[in-house]
């Protein structure tokens, strides 16, 4: 059960940040653009003191043994958070969301009604050791008109101290209220329990990170959720596919960040070209210290190659379902197009899945019955990504299909309202 004082302390913030939303969705886009502009100096001017408090993150999270995927996640260095600034600057730079008129139409009586995008209101943000998730909540949810809420975890307490700071600061010295943007860290996972049951507090709850806290906030929040998803993704080298092309799209989609969802979990590899093709992966992946679990036919081509300094062992059955968010890949040779797509949607979390081929009409035919919110042909997975896609950032990936699938950017954080304009007309 939800600590009684914690549960009042959260509504009694979320309640505070409703109430600035509103004066925030007042303010007209130029203002709003104007106080990310100032967001994005004072984190350049501070990202010296950011990156300090990242490292005794850094430091703490080392001695707790964090694996080195996470620990790429949780590095918020001087150079990120720049990275970050420029990030919000690109938001400040993006279509404004609100007010936008989605669709209209005229009754035959002359009522005029029109259907425009509005903010969510507080959306609430549960995210493990991610600080550059800090940032570009933030910055997206003021772009958009929304307050935010945020328990950022314990791995990176001091990063996300630090970083609210300068963000707060800001508001408050161009009017506006800090509340805006409020943490419940000081809560622990109290406070992350409280959010859940805040309903009537938060509008929506979006969590962030590995698949424990994702399920774990689906199956006990009260307040509506928006589910990102673990990326168990795939890569399917069909028969016609050019493998010198598939090589690098591999390296690249499991070995740039290890740590991250749009990271390659899994190759398939058609049967027709798998001899051909495992050893020369194989040993690109041995190269880049990838260790691979194998089926028993993909173990079987890998080991004939006598491939040097090559983790290699047989996958098992949970070896398909596993996010690995480290240097390992699980591999499976396929003997059908069909086969690929049916394994994929069987294990999949929805999130990204790429396809190496020249044939014109399987990659259509992958790409209609792939159901995952993206799918590449003959690119790597790592460009789903709400930067990549011209969002300037994302609040996450989602991987369910109502409201928001893929990366969520600022149309993803708003709702819609009618507004019907009359000269007196009544229903008959």
């Amino acid at each position: 059960m939800t600590n009684p004082a914690v549960f009042e302390s959260v509504c009694a913030r979320a309640d505070a940040a409703a109430a600035a939303q509103q004066a925030l969705a007042r303010a007209t886009g130029d203002t709003r653009n104007m106080l990310l502009l100032a967001i994005a100096d004072a984190l350049d001017a501070q990202a010296d003191a950011i990156a300090e408090a990242n490292a005794e993150d850094m430091d703490r999270a080392r001695a707790d043994g964090m694996d080195d995927g996470k620990l790429d996640r949780l590095l918020f260095d001087a150079e990120r958070v720049r990275q970050s600034a420029q990030g919000v600057r690109h938001v400040a730079g993006l279509p404004d969301p609100i007010g936008e008129i989605v669709r209209g139409s005229t009754l035959p009586n002359g009522l005029r009604l029109n259907q425009v995008r509005v903010p969510l209101g507080v959306i609430g943000m549960i995210y493990e050791a991610r600080p550059n998730v800090t940032v570009d909540v933030a910055s997206l949810c003021l772009k958009s008109g929304n307050a935010a809420i945020l328990r950022g975890g314990h791995a990176a307490e001091r990063t996300n101290a630090a970083t609210l700071r300068v963000i707060r600061a800001t508001l408050e010295a161009h009017g506006f209220d800090p509340a805006l943007v409020a943490t419940v860290d000081d809560h622990g996972r109290e406070g992350a329990a409280a959010m859940m049951e805040a309903r009537g507090h938060i509008d929506v709850l979006v969590p962030r990170g590995g698949a424990g806290l994702i399920q774990t906030v689906v199956r006990n929040s009260k307040v509506p959720v928006i589910e990102t998803g673990a990326g168990n993704v795939h890569i399917y080298v069909d028969r016609s596919a050019d493998l010198e092309k598939a090589i690098p799209i591999l390296l690249n989609a499991k070995t740039q960040r290890v740590g991250v969802c749009n990271a390659a979990e899994k190759l398939l590899v058609h049967r027709d070209v798998a001899e051909g093709f495992l050893p020369v992966a194989a040993q690109a992946l041995a190269n880049a210290q990838v260790a691979i679990r194998a089926d028993e036919t993909a173990y079987r081509i890998i080991d004939q190659a006598h491939i040097g300094n090559l983790d290699l062992s047989h996958a098992d059955a949970e070896d398909w379902d596993t996010e690995y968010l480290a240097l390992k890949i699980g591999v499976k040779v396929v003997d059908s197009c069909d086969e690929a797509i049916a394994h994929i949607n069987a294990h999949s979390t929805g999130h990204t899945e790429s396809i190496i081929t020249e044939d014109y009409t399987v990659a259509e035919t992958f790409t209609q019955r792939i159901d995952s919110a993206v799918v590449m042909v003959n690119a790597s997975t790592r460009f789903t990504d709400g930067g990549v896609f011209g969002f300037g950032a994302e609040l996450g990936i989602s991987t369910q299909k109502m409201h928001a699938r893929g990366p969520m950017g600022l149309r993803e954080m708003t709702t819609t309202k009618w507004i019907g304009y009359g000269t007196g007309q009544v229903r008959a």
